[in-house]
């Protein structure tokens, strides 16, 4: 086969973004909803990350920013948000990324405590499940030399987890996630990576990670589902790594009434204060799929799709349906609204 005749050819662009409306502003950045504008009226919906200022001038957090990126770019998975484009404009870094239409996984957290509902456990051990699927890919991770990246992400909670309408498990934000071939700025100075309440002992201690700490995190955002409250809430730090390192594990059946045995033994591996009493990504994800197997409560994304239309009628839309131009507070989607008998199912009463 004769070589292509573009083969090794260089395609200079000069690429544009319109930003829409501002979706989210988190403690490093802020991130819009935008359009990437191309040739003969291309424009494709995206999400735009750009860094604050503060840190843009501080070396180390924006060398987490670009990392992110590079980091993100090649891990091309289904429960992964997928990053597209890191540019840079007259000195301001962005990372251009896929758009998620749907909630994050603290807002259903919050709404099933909203309404005084406990979520089944065959949907929380489904949505736990995938995340495992994720950080399983993220930590076994080999590039394309081969070589072996162990991705940690570091900052597994809820408000990383994002769920779309149609009923798909993302994880986002690889923003302080490590690899063996990245300088990590907390190993030359003091930095509170992650949030308290989500972090391994080791972690919280400043002391080395892999990707069992990650399982810790899962531990605790799987138990919050369950349970509907935050396992860990001191918010000094000193008292914070006390509750993590110090403390016993708490006893998990106390907190989930009528939690299956299984998923109290996971929960217990997973929040092992050693690392190497607790499971792998992929050993956890399994127990999870067994689990609703077993009790014949098969998740499944058309599952959660429903869930969702249930709990956020007035925001959710299918990805084939256009948003309206007005909403009004406390009223039902039309669908929602014509079956209350699904709708009482699906949030678990009779």
């Amino acid at each position: 086969m004769p070589a292509m005749d573009n083969e090794g050819r260089v395609f200079e662009y000069a690429g544009q973004f319109r930003v829409l409306r501002r979706v989210a502003r988190g403690g490093m950045a802020t991130v819009y909803e935008a359009e990437q504008i191309g040739p003969a009226g291309f424009t494709k919906q995206i999400a735009l990350k750009i860094i604050h200022d503060r840190y843009a001038a501080q070396p180390e957090w924006l060398q987490l920013f670009i990392d992110e990126a590079k980091l993100s770019a090649d891990l091309v998975h289904g429960n992964i948000v997928q990053i597209y484009q890191l540019g840079q404009i007259d000195g301001e870094y962005f990372i251009a990324m896929e758009f998620i239409k749907g909630v994050t996984l603290r807002a259903l957290i919050d709404r099933h405590r909203q309404l005084a509902t406990p979520m089944t456990p065959a949907l929380a051990a489904y949505i736990a499940s995938r995340l495992c699927r994720a950080l399983d890919f993220a930590h076994n991770f080999v590039d394309r030399t081969g070589r072996r990246l162990d991705i940690v992400h570091r900052d597994v909670s809820p408000g990383n987890v994002l769920l779309t309408w149609d009923g798909h498990v993302k994880l986002a934000d690889f923003g302080i996630a490590k690899a063996k071939t990245m300088v990590d700025p907390a190993a030359r100075r003091p930095l509170m990576m992650g949030k308290k309440h989500y972090m391994s002992p080791e972690q919280i201690l400043g002391g080395h990670v892999d990707a069992r700490s990650d399982i810790f995190a899962m531990g605790i955002v799987l138990f919050e589902l369950l349970a509907l409250h935050p396992l860990f809430t001191e918010d000094a730090t000193d008292a914070a790594i006390d509750e993590v390192v110090v403390a016993p594990v708490p006893d998990v059946a106390r907190h989930i009434p009528g939690i299956d045995p299984s998923l109290t033994a996971l929960l217990r591996a997973a929040l092992s204060k050693g690392p190497a009493d607790r499971p792998s990504a992929a050993d956890f994800g399994r127990v999870l799929d067994q689990f609703c197997v077993t009790h014949r409560e098969t998740g499944s994304p058309e599952r959660l799709q429903a869930h969702l239309a249930a709990l956020f009628p007035d925001s959710y839309r299918p990805p084939t349906e256009q948003a309206p131009t007005s909403a009004t507070s406390g009223q039902l989607a039309p669908a929602a609204r014509s079956r209350p008998s699904l709708v009482r199912r699906i949030l678990g009463f009779n």
